[in-house]
């Protein structure tokens, strides 16, 4: 199977994934009248949900990684093509839901983006920023990685995509951070006022850093290319 052919089939699955998971979350919040995520007791104690919720969380996570592994040929793939699949599969929950419940209403409409290990918290353009860099930076890695020219971001590019990987989380994460010392009452009824977009930024300039080196290597080595051409011509 083609590199550009395996891509497609994965986005088409993270496509479907997305609605499914789209129609789940309608249900749920339909359930609890939670369509609209951010008002007062966001996340009301409900038959057990909250467990249930949990663990659809951590098998959905275990399902990404399990696309990633079957499309890819190489560690670095495997993990580009689980990225491409969890960026495609996170805008598209949200395009979905758009028609499903009218909510997001705007791209800074605040959600709790997950539950594990305790509530994120952000604008929906949060989110879906840090989803179009795993896709971008994906498919650049799984159309030009290959086992006999591997081709992946260097170790400084991705020490600084991993502070800023935990920099995005902090800030996702820092309401509930902030009251976890008084008991799950208190992060289940966190309501943020403030996103910390200065922290952000920075984070998600670290987290850019693997494509920027990528372009690089792509650049260096056509331009490189371009003398041996010439001498070989």
């Amino acid at each position: 199977m083609s590199k550009k052919l395996a891509w497609g089939i994965v986005v088409i699955y993270a496509i479907a994934m997305a609605w499914v998971e789209s129609a789940v979350v309608v249900y749920l919040r339909t359930m609890i009248d939670r369509i609209e995520p951010y008002q007062p007791n966001p996340l009301p104690m409900f038959r057990g949900l909250g467990e249930i919720e949990l663990g659809r969380e951590a098998a959905t996570l275990v399902m990404l990684l399990t696309v990633g592994w079957l499309a890819g040929r190489t560690w670095r793939s495997r993990i580009a093509y689980a990225g491409i699949t969890f960026g495609v599969w996170d805008i598209f929950y949200y395009i979905f839901l758009v028609p499903m419940s009218g909510w997001p209403r705007s791209l800074f409409d605040w959600d709790i983006l997950f539950l594990l290990p305790l509530p994120w918290w952000g604008p929906v353009i949060a989110p879906a920023s840090i989803a179009a860099l795993m896709i971008i930076g994906g498919t650049l890695i799984t159309q030009i990685d290959d086992v006999d020219m591997p081709f992946a971001p260097r170790r400084l590019a991705m020490a600084f995509a991993t502070v800023g990987a935990l920099l995005a989380l902090y800030v996702f994460m820092a309401d509930a951070i902030a009251v976890a010392s008084n008991g799950v009452e208190s992060i289940r009824n966190v309501l943020p006022t403030v996103f910390n977009w200065r922290l952000f930024g920075i984070a998600f300039v670290l987290m850019t850093m693997p494509i920027v080196d990528i372009g690089w290597q792509m650049w260096r080595k056509k331009v490189l290319q371009i003398p041996e051409m010439q001498r070989t011509a």
